[in-house]
């Protein structure tokens, strides 16, 4: 299963934000990545620049490779609807997003993981893809059995109010996907508008 192992910081540092894990190590004067830091950096990205890095900031935040980044947007331009937003939706519908946003886990990547191993039930059904697409409804629940394992249960955080989509009883270990967000309501820094221009071209 394809998922980038690199160095977490050297990302953040690219983009100058948190992108992956907390920023501990991004300060205001982090420099990007390289011998030469800044200075080997243009000082004003062109368009084309300027919009593969929105994607790229996209793909590493919710942890998506091209190819499935590339189908999620063409499913995204099918929808009816603005198709930057869709996107949006559809990244936030993903499971191992769900599970985060739920606060079963403490980031994306170990949402990732609990799926892939078969912790997370969906309507009743262990579903071991992290990739797959939730509709407003969906019931998602620790596995029984996962729930006796502390390493599990010991980080299942209580259901944070600014993700009004999903509803969790972290005493029940089970939350809902009760809608796909608005984008005004998701909190990541990222200018759709931007990627939507770069597959238009």
């Amino acid at each position: 299963m394809a998922r980038y192992n690199g160095p977490k910081t050297k990302i953040s540092r690219i983009f100058g934000e948190p992108i992956l894990g907390n920023g501990k190590w991004l300060g205001k004067n982090s420099n990007p990545p390289g011998q030469h830091g800044e200075k080997r950096k243009r000082k004003t990205l062109g368009e084309y620049a300027l919009q593969l890095r929105e994607k790229q900031k996209a793909k590493y935040t919710y942890g998506v490779l091209e190819k499935q980044f590339r189908k999620t947007f063409e499913e995204a331009a099918r929808l009816k609807g603005v198709t930057g937003e869709n996107l949006i939706k559809l990244l936030e519908a993903r499971l191992d997003n769900t599970v985060f946003r739920m606060g079963i886990a403490p980031s994306r990547p170990a949402a990732r993981q609990l799926v892939s191993h078969k912790h997370i039930e969906v309507n009743g059904e262990v579903v071991n893809v992290p990739s797959f697409q939730l509709h407003p409804g969906d019931v998602v629940t620790i596995k029984d059995g996962s729930k006796e394992r502390t390493s599990i249960t010991s980080v299942v955080r209580p259901k944070n109010p600014r993700f009004s989509w999903v509803d969790w009883n972290e005493t029940e270990f089970k939350g809902t996907f009760i809608t796909y967000p608005e984008r005004e309501s998701v909190p990541e820094n990222i200018k759709e508008q931007l990627i939507v221009e770069l597959y238009s071209k």
